[in-house]
C-alpha cells in the first residue's frame, strides 16, 4: 500500500500520513512525500520493510514508533533547504516516545543523488525539547553530514536535553567521529544502552505481531 502527498517540494508542509492509533502496524507500505511525510503522532507503532520518502522533517511526531529494514529515501529539497530525517517530538522526560531505527538504510532517491554535495542531510534535529531517536545496526549512507543532528533553530536548540543515539551502524556516513558535541547525544552507545530500544524492550508488541504474522525481530543481533 502507497500513502503519497503530491504537492511537491513546493508544498512544504504535506503529509501523506497521520499516524495516531495503537499498536499500528505497516508492512511493506510506501510512504511518499517530502516536507513531513510521516506523522507518526502517538501511541504505539512498528513499521517493517517500509520505503520512506521526504526531505525537511520528514518523519516526525511523539509516538513511540520502531522502523526496522525499512529503506529511507531523502530527496532533493527546496534550493536553500537541509534535509532532516527525523523531528521527534517527546514533550517530557518521563514521555516513553521516541524514535528507533533497526537495520535500516539511509539513501538518497535518484534526485538526491545527482545533487548530494550540494544539499546537506542529517540524522535529525528536535522539534520538542526531549527528543529522542537512536539508529541501531543500519546503513547509513554518505549522504549523512559528518556532524549528524542539527538543532532546532537558534531560539530553542534543545542540544543538551534530547537523547540521540547511535549504534552498531555501518557506511560512510556512520563515521561517528565529527558528530556534534551535545550533552544529549551518544554516537557510540553500548549494547547495553541500545538494547533498550530494541522492539521487544521498547514497543513490546510480540505477541500482536505474531497474530498478524508480520516478521520481526526482538532483540538486536
Amino acid at each position: 500500500m502507497t500513502f503519497r502527498n503530491t504537492a511537491g517540494p513546493d508544498g512544504h508542509q504535506a503529509v501523506a500520513l497521520r499516524a495516531a492509533a495503537d499498536y499500528l502496524v505497516f508492512y511493506l507500505c510506501s510512504f511518499e512525500g517530502y516536507q513531513d511525510t510521516l506523522y507518526a503522532l502517538s501511541s504505539r507503532q512498528f513499521y517493517r520493510e517500509c520505503q520512506i520518502y521526504g526531505t525537511v522533517d520528514y518523519m516526525f511526531g511523539n509516538a513511540v514508533a520502531v522502523f526496522q529494514n525499512c529503506a529511507l529515501w531523502a530527496r532533493k529539497p527546496n534550493q536553500g533547504q537541509q534535509n532532516t530525517y527525523t523531528a521527534q517530538g517527546r514533550e517530557l522526560s518521563a514521555d516513553v516516545s521516541g524514535y528507533s531505527f533497526h537495520n535500516c538504510a539511509l539513501k538518497p532517491d535518484s534526485s538526491l543523488a545527482q545533487a548530494e554535495y550540494t544539499v546537506q542531510t542529517y540524522l535529525g534535529r528536535p522539534w520538542k525539547a526531549y527528543s529522542r531517536t537512536v539508529f541501531l545496526q543500519s546503513e547509513l549512507q554518505s549522504l549523512i553530514q559528518p556532524q549528524g543532528w542539527l538543532p532546532w533553530n537558534a531560539s530553542n536548540p534543545f542540544t543538551d536535553t534530547v537523547y540521540y543515539g547511535e549504534y552498531g551502524n555501518r557506511g560512510a556516513g556512520a563515521d561517528t567521529s565529527k558528530r556534534v558535541s551535545w550533552g544529549g547525544v551518544h554516537p557510540a552507545m553500548s549494547k547495553t544502552d541500545a538494547s533498550k530500544f530494541s522492539l521487544a524492550s521498547f514497543l513490546g508488541m510480540q505477541s500482536w505481531l505474531d497474530a498478524l504474522g508480520v516478521p520481526y525481530q526482538a532483540n538486536l543481533s
